[in-house]
C-alpha cells in the first residue's frame, strides 16, 4: 500500500484521482475509482444541469462510498447553479479549475468540503494559491481535454519547488510507473483521465473506447477546433488535446477566417471522423477496455512494486 498526504487525507489505498471528463465522468466511473480504492470526481461539464450531479454522486456512493465533482471555473461567472449543486451533494472535493476560484471558493469552505485546482503554469499556482485551495494538480500538455501547454515533468517540477502545498500530477500518467515516477519526483497522486477512457463504466459515443484501444500516442492533436464547432466559449489560452480523426485534418490549423457555421455543419459527434475524443498521450498506454477499478488497482499494485524495489 502506497501512503501519501493524498491518501491519508482522503481515506484511500491508492494516491489515485480519477478525472473529472465532462460528457465522459459519471457516477459509475466515479463509483468504481472510488472502490479501487482512488477518488472518482464527476465531470460537471457547463452543459450539465443541477439534477444530474445530485443523481450522479448517489450512483457514485452506492459502488464506492466517496465522490468528488469538478467544474470549469470560467463558466461559472454566467451561471453558478452547478457549484451550488455539487456543493449540496456534499462530496469529499471539490475542483474549481480553469479561471480564478476566488469568487467561489468561500462558498466551498463554508459547507467544509476541500478544495482543488488543476494548474498549468506558475501563474495559475500563485492565483489558485491566493484563493485558499487545499492543494493543487499540476496538469501538463499530455493529459487529454482541456490542458496547458507546459509538459507534465517541467510543470511539476517547476511547482513542487514553488510551492508548500501538496501536489497531484496530471498529464500522460496510465500506468503504475508513470505512478511511481511522479511520487519519487514529490508529488502525492495523480490525476488520471484517459487511463479509464476506454473503460466500459467511462460514456459517451459507443466508438470512443474502441478508437483509443487502436490509437497510438502521438495519434493526438492539441486543438480548439472542436470547442467552435461545439459552440463551447472557453478561454482561448486553454486548448484541447483530442485523437485524432478525418475532421482534425480537414481543420485544425486551416480553420483561421472560417465561418463558425462550417465547422459546426461538419461536425456529428455519432461518427468517429466527424466527432470529437478527447484524450490525451497516455493513448499509446490504453490497450483493452478493462474495467476502471481493474486498471486503479493495476497502477496501484504496480507503482508499490516498483517504488518497493528502490526501498
Amino acid at each position: 500500500m502506497l501512503t501519501t498526504w493524498l491518501t491519508e487525507e482522503f481515506g484511500l489505498s491508492v494516491p489515485v484521482l480519477g478525472a473529472p471528463m465532462g460528457g465522459r465522468a459519471g457516477g459509475r466511473l466515479a463509483g468504481e475509482v472510488g472502490r479501487a480504492g482512488g477518488l472518482g470526481m464527476l465531470g460537471a461539464a457547463r452543459y450539465t444541469t443541477p439534477d444530474w450531479i445530485a443523481e450522479e454522486a448517489e450512483i457514485a456512493r452506492r459502488a464506492g462510498g466517496r465522490v468528488g465533482v469538478g467544474l470549469m471555473t470560467w463558466s461559472l461567472h454566467d451561471d453558478d447553479s452547478l457549484l451550488d449543486a455539487a456543493i449540496a451533494a456534499k462530496p469529499e472535493l471539490i475542483s474549481l479549475s480553469f479561471g480564478d476560484p476566488a469568487p467561489f471558493i468561500g462558498r466551498v469552505k463554508e459547507a467544509g468540503i476541500p478544495v482543488c485546482s488543476q494548474v498549468n503554469s506558475l501563474a495559475d499556482l500563485r492565483e489558485v494559491e491566493a484563493a485558499g485551495v487545499d492543494f493543487v494538480i499540476a496538469q501538463g500538455t499530455e493529459a487529454g481535454g482541456h490542458t496547458g501547454r507546459i509538459a507534465t515533468l517541467p510543470l511539476l517540477q517547476q511547482i513542487l519547488e514553488a510551492t508548500d502545498l501538496p501536489v497531484v500530477a496530471a498529464g500522460g500518467i496510465a500506468t503504475g510507473r508513470g505512478l511511481a515516477a511522479v511520487l519519487a519526483a514529490g508529488a502525492e497522486g495523480a490525476l488520471i483521465g484517459t487511463a479509464l477512457l476506454a473503460s466500459p463504466e467511462t460514456t459517451g459515443p459507443d466508438y470512443a473506447p474502441g478508437k483509443l484501444v487502436s490509437a497510438d500516442s502521438a495519434d493526438t492533436v492539441y486543438t480548439s477546433v472542436f470547442d467552435r464547432a461545439r459552440e463551447q466559449p472557453w478561454p482561448s489560452r486553454w486548448r484541447a488535446r483530442a485523437l485524432v480523426n478525418d475532421y482534425t485534418r480537414r481543420w485544425h490549423g486551416h480553420d483561421a477566417g472560417i465561418a463558425t457555421s462550417r465547422l459546426i455543419d461538419d461536425y456529428d459527434r455519432e461518427d468517429p471522423e466527424r466527432g470529437v475524443v478527447y484524450a490525451g498521450q497516455a493513448a499509446g498506454l490504453v490497450r483493452s477496455q478493462s474495467p476502471a477499478a481493474e486498471v486503479v488497482e493495476r497502477i496501484g499494485a504496480q507503482a508499490a512494486e516498483l517504488l518497493g524495489r528502490l526501498r
